[in-house]
């Protein structure tokens, strides 16, 4: 089973990945720790790594190989911006997931998660978006604004992340009828 979950920054990506990995027994891989730990292996701020990534394209393959490599295993939740991309790529069955909330939601999770004023935080966060956009766009020529590829979309506003879980468990049963979900 690989569950991938991608969506809009302060979507709610992360608590929803971690309960599905707790509910399910699996481990949950998050790409952004995996870019966060290469900046911080190369010593540079988030800020620095992500003009770096945006001329030094190596890096992004590098870490989306591993990505990758997690999809091909295949037992986990996959969280990441091109985590559905990749599955499709590497032909591996899988519940894609998109989640996404409106500004002013995101703008308040993002704000409660990183401290700070919540719109600023939000522009960076929605500025990262799109030059991921950009990159994801000349190295692979993923577009990530086309959720045509996701098996559901999830709004966040209104619904507990308990909640998105338990849809997403349940779209897992159909997907996966193989692999019960655990209570």
């Amino acid at each position: 089973m690989l569950i991938t979950i991608s969506g809009t920054p302060g979507s709610g990506k992360t608590t929803v990945a971690r309960l599905l990995s707790r509910r399910l027994g699996i481990p949950h891989v998050y790409a952004g720790d995996l870019y966060r730990k290469e900046a911080e292996r190369r010593g540079l701020s988030l800020e620095a790594f992500n003009r770096l990534t945006e001329v030094d394209h190596s890096v992004d393959r590098a870490l989306d190989d591993k990505m990758a490599a997690y999809a091909r295993q295949g037992g986990l939740v996959l969280e990441g911006r091109l985590a559905a991309f990749l599955a499709l790529q590497e032909k591996v069955d899988a519940l894609k997931v998109w989640l996404t909330a409106s500004d002013e939601v995101r703008a308040e999770r993002v704000s409660q998660r990183e401290g700070g004023d919540k719109l600023a935080l939000l522009h960076v966060n929605d500025a990262r978006q799109r030059s991921d956009a950009k990159r994801y766009r000349e190295i692979y020529g993923f577009d990530l604004d086309d959720t045509s590829i996701y098996d559901l979309k999830l709004e966040s506003d209104r619904e507990s992340p308990e909640a998105l879980a338990q849809r997403i468990l349940e779209a897992a049963e159909h997907c996966f009828p193989e692999t019960a979900a655990k209570p």
